[in-house]
């Protein structure tokens, strides 16, 4: 009875303590009695009154007996910058818990109050009795931010002898601003600022920042909180590094030993961030000192307006995030060797916060510390990087990038083998002249290749082996850059290869891979100048992401080699970047943040490898300039397009405006003028009528399309075929991303285009609109799911054009499904808008079995990439204020080459499908064969030749066909000096390549001996320019004794053949 009464005092003191208060925190205290019946006895109601009464005295005896122990233990106990910060009621609030917590006298209790300020703001407070090392990184991990909030402040307070820890978190509605702060808000700032300016305590150069004008607009940025509590030492020291930082992704840190009463050894940390979530970026600093046994004792997180980066929602991109740290013990002490190691490793640390992933610092930190940052970095990234191929010798073993790692993780000794890879990585590429020597090198990679030849281990061992070997085949990376955004290496292709190069799969001309934040990527071209699109492939859950992560490069393979093929009618060769983002796990909110983050990590890093100004100092064993076209592929935005223009300019890209395409200023954007979708239609048409006889302008037809309304594809497709054929043309069913529409008697025109207009997915689609037969279905029920992904299948319609979808969506194991089951394919007719949705053997199977006709993906979506290559030649040739001034005939320029071209390869395409044996695809292949073999050989024949040479100004004229005819006649006179030699040879070897194959067909380029087809070639040139001029004479002559009938078929047979014939090679 006695305990049971004891139990319930120190309850209710505790209850009593927290009472009042405006906190939303209930603590629920149960006792439970053997007997099962109350300590009091019920039928004595006078004992019950007297009871309670003394109860309540004690209690509140107690209770203020704790009050006057905790007040003067609070006043002097907390730090001054807590009394600063803390507003009056909220002090009051806290009081009252910490006396609670204290009257319990237990050690490890936690405590969290959640105080509603307004609407906008909410405060999170969370204390802590004996907090242990880490506690904040555990607070970060596992606080739950109010619904549509960002972490807007954070303010870390000790007591001063260790016993408290109370953490604050300020969280705001998104998209809402705080009170800005005025001149008065920082009177006491501007003094202490006047009073350095009158010891010249300020350096000149430093002097504009703190002007009384400069100082109001500064404030103006600011929260009136921040400006008003902040120390003005303080604020002179975040002021100079906000200036650094402003209107960029950079980090700046700033490092100060500080002479605390409370701790022997202290320092105070201060980070200024660019474009960061302000709570990871917190997590990240305190992950990086947690390990070390760096404790946080204090820490202030603010946010100031970034006017240079803001957005219309002001999105945490709009803000500069500015944290300041008190560790302890100070990190500049902890070394005991003349290298400081451990300072620089939490320094750089600090630095990388924003970019570095938390898988490195478990790694390099946590689970194996004497490996570092660095080297789990490296270890990481070759794992990640060699996954694909190593998925392809023990899919089992090596089913995801976590499998790989766990090998060298089952034995200390395997990590300690991974970690003298990575030192041997370090080494090769060690700049400053301490780079080993190739003979060394190769000495040092023996040695650990016959370590690891004899380990038993036969996972361990592949691993290990694989990672030596793409250590022997990195040509360069961006390592030993102290602002990287993330690692990135130039490998030779090789290393990534699974079976030996073939016709049928070539070994590319450079890969390039790079290991973020939460993201992997490649980029794979197969020219030295390449252009091809970037996308994002962002998996949701582990399993998905593993394999993706197993099929990466496959898949940037397989697209750049489609582009190499698409690419036939330019001066870049194929190129494609694949960004695999990790959004297993992550909060919603911060998705597209991450998503956005990584495509600029990959650009910069892959601007590192191919621009002086990373180059500047590295070691390089490539020793080449490298040339890198971009264009936006799925998940780009047009806020990403810009940042890589922006971005390229200021690394010293050559001609920056041409590295991304599709601006939407100085450029064409592809679902603005529909360019893809242009080419798709040229040829839907030609194929109707050439392979199901259906004349499109005349007959009914019908179509169904991947791919939604809102898409640059699929989007546009609708929009032309409504254009083109108003009268004939009916979409029967629609699938994306958000669901399924299908109607039998034709999806609704002006509600499919009201669709278009607005960018709506079909899920938008107004069910009203919809006939008898037809139905909406959404992605997010388990019927329209499987309705969404099996519609390209079933259902009936003339013709197919997926123009949307993930890659080899119809594949060998299940391209059944597209035949009925008499054989009948739900299509007669496909027409490829979207990259790699067949598979090759899907192609042939169908062809094979339902007599499909496949218009591949190489020729049907080709006109992208046309654009995005004259966007890239107007670039180089004019300025922004030109492009635009001209920018209307431009765009009526390249929209007249985009179906002229098609229409040229697809006429060839069915001439030679009607005339030899084989599917369209397999032409379709032959024709980009073709004319690639005629530009690599030609191009590789000029390897010597320069501006000037005879043969070089011969040939120069056929640059000038392949530019839009306005550009041409405003800046031709530019080229020689603004394009850089080697794109005038590509160029100048791509248009004969296209005009040869394009007027003779393949055979005749089939038939030619490698090494005579680049002089036949440009032979060709010259006779093909002689027939011109002859055809022309005879266009104009007077021919007695023959009729003008006679006279055009006579001039055409000689335009026809007639280069042909003059060659006689054949």
């Amino acid at each position: 009875m006695l305990r049971q009464g004891l139990m319930l005092r120190q309850s209710l003191k505790a209850v009593n303590g927290l009472r009042g208060g405006r906190q939303s925190t209930v603590l629920q205290y149960a006792c439970s009695f053997a007997s099962g019946t109350s300590w009091v006895p019920k039928e004595e109601e006078r004992l019950k009154k007297v009871t309670t009464q003394a109860l309540i005295h004690e209690v509140a005896s107690e209770q203020m007996n704790g009050v006057q122990e905790t007040v003067p233990w609070f006043l002097s106990s907390m730090p001054s910058a807590y009394f600063r910060t803390v507003s009056d009621d909220l002090r009051k609030t806290h009081l009252k818990a910490i006396t609670a917590l204290r009257a319990l006298g237990q050690k490890d209790l936690s405590l969290k109050i959640e105080n509603k300020i307004d609407d906008n703001l909410t405060d999170i407070t969370i204390m802590q009795t004996t907090p242990k090392t880490g506690l904040l990184l555990s607070q970060l991990k596992s606080i739950n931010a109010p619904p549509d909030s960002t972490l807007s402040s954070i303010r870390i307070n000790s007591s001063a002898d260790g016993d408290l820890a109370l953490n604050i978190f300020s969280y705001e509605k998104k998209h809402v601003q705080n009170e800005s702060a005025t001149l008065a808000d920082g009177q006491k700032i501007m003094a202490h600022i006047e009073s350095l300016k009158s010891s010249g305590g300020i350096p000149p150069e430093s002097l504009h920042m703190f002007s009384e004008e400069s100082l109001s607009e500064y404030f103006s940025r600011c929260a009136k909180t921040y400006v008003s509590s902040c120390l003005p030492e303080r604020f002179i020291t975040q002021r100079e590094m906000f200036e650094k930082v402003r209107g960029t992704d950079g980090t700046e840190v700033h490092f100060e030993s500080h002479k605390s009463h409370s701790h022997d050894s202290a320092a105070w940390i201060t980070i200024a961030a660019g474009d960061v979530q302000p709570d990871e970026l917190l997590r990240t600093a305190a992950s990086v000192l947690a390990p070390k046994d760096i404790d946080i004792y204090r820490a202030h997180l603010d946010t100031i307006r970034d006017d240079a980066k803001s957005t219309e929602d002001m999105s945490p991109t709009a803000f500069v995030t500015m944290i300041r740290l008190l560790v302890s013990p100070d990190p500049a002490k902890l070394s005991t060797d003349k290298s400081n190691s451990n300072f620089n490793e939490i320094m750089t640390g600090m630095r990388r916060a924003k970019w570095l992933d938390d898988d490195v610092i478990r790694l390099g930190l946590v689970d194996y510390p004497e490996i570092g940052l660095e080297k789990a970095e490296i270890i990481l990234a070759l794992c990640s990087m060699l996954h694909s191929p190593l998925s392809k010798l023990n899919p089992y073993a090596f089913a995801s990038v976590k499998s790989v790692t766990q090998c060298l993780g089952d034995r200390s000794m395997y990590m300690t083998h991974a970690a003298s890879i990575a030192e041997l990585f370090m080494d090769k590429f060690r700049p400053e002249g301490n780079t080993i020597t190739p003979s060394e090198f190769a000495a040092k990679a023996k040695a650990l290749k016959d370590i690891f030849s004899q380990l038993q281990n036969q996972e361990a061992r592949t691993v290990l082996l694989k990672m030596l070997e793409a250590t022997e085949a990195t040509l360069r990376t961006n390592l030993y850059l102290p602002n990287r955004y993330a690692l990135s290496m130039r490998i030779d292709p090789t290393v990534m290869a699974v079976h030996p190069p073939s016709a049928a799969a070539p070994t590319p001309f450079g890969v390039i891979f790079a290991y973020g934040k939460r993201f992997d990527a490649f980029h794979c071209r197969f020219r030295d100048i390449a252009r091809g699109g970037l996308r994002v492939v962002t998996p949701n859950n582990a399993d998905q992401l593993a394999l993706e992560s197993s099929r990466h490069f496959d898949e940037v393979y397989g697209l750049s080699l489609a582009q190499q093929l698409k690419n036939k009618d330019i001066p870049e060769g194929g190129s494609k970047g694949v960004i695999l983002v990790n959004n297993a796990g992550l909060d919603p909110s911060h998705k597209q943040f991450t998503v956005r983050s990584a495509v600029k990590a990959f650009t910069d890093s892959l601007l590192d490898l191919i621009t002086k100004d990373g180059l500047k100092g590295q070691v390089d064993y490539y020793k080449k300039e490298e040339l890198v076209y971009l264009g936006p592929d799925e998940q780009i935005i047009p806020d990403d397009i810009q940042w890589i223009v922006d971005r390229a300019a200021v690394r010293g890209y050559p001609t920056p405006a041409a590295c991304m395409s599709s601006k939407k200023g100085a450029g064409f954007n592809h679902k603005e003028f529909g360019v893809t979708s242009e080419g798709v239609c040229v040829y839907l048409g030609v194929a109707l009528e050439k392979s199901l006889g259906i004349n499109p302008h005349v007959d009914p037809f019908t179509v169904k399309i991947t791919g939604g309304p809102d898409g640059d594809v699929a989007g546009n497709l609708i929009a032309f075929l409504y254009r083109d054929y108003p009268n004939t043309a009916k979409v029967l069913g629609v699938a994306d991303g958000s669901g399924v529409c299908e109607d039998l008697n034709g999806i609704d025109r002006d509600e499919l285009l009201r669709l278009v207009r607005e960018s709506l997915p079909i899920i938008a689609f107004d069910k009203s609109k919809l006939s008898s037969k037809g139905l909406l279905m959404d992605v997010n029920t388990p019927e329209g799911l499987l309705r969404r992904n099996t519609m390209h299948f079933v259902m009936k319609t003339d013709a197919f054009v997926p123009s949307g979808g993930r890659p080899n969506t119809i594949n060998n194991d299940n391209w059944r499904q597209f035949l009925d089951s008499e054989g009948k394919p739900s299509s007669p007719l496909i027409v490829e808008g979207a990259n790699l949705f067949l598979t090759k053997e899907a192609r042939e199977q169908l062809y094979k079995h339902g007599g499909v006709q496949i218009i591949k993906d190489s020729s049907a979506n080709k006109c992208g990439v046309i654009t995005s290559s004259a966007e890239i030649a107007a670039s180089m040739l004019l300025s922004r204020e030109e492009f635009l001034e001209i920018k209307p005939e431009l765009v009526k320029d390249v929209l007249t080459r985009l179906r002229y071209l098609a229409a040229m390869e697809a006429e060839l395409l069915f001439r030679e499908f009607a005339n030899y044996p084989g599917n369209l695809p397999h032409f379709s292949e032959r024709i980009s064969g073709a004319i690639n073999k005629v530009t690599d050989a030609v191009t590789d024949a000029l390897a010597e030749v320069n501006p000037g040479d005879p043969l070089f100004d011969e040939l120069l004229p056929l640059i000038k066909e392949n530019l839009p005819e306005k550009l041409a006649e405003v800046a031709w006179n530019r080229v020689p000096e603004r394009f850089p030699v080697q794109y005038q040879r590509n160029a100048i070897a791509s248009t004969l390549a296209s005009k040869l194959v394009y007027q003779e067909g393949i055979h005749l380029v089939e038939a030619q001996p490698i090494e005579r087809l680049a002089a036949r070639a440009i032979m060709y040139y010259r006779e093909s320019q002689s027939i011109e001029k002859l055809a022309a004479e005879l266009e104009t002559a007077e021919w007695s004794g023959m009729d003008e009938k006679k006279k055009a078929l006579v001039v055409k047979l000689i335009k026809k053949g007639g280069a042909r014939s003059s060659l006689e090679v054949f």
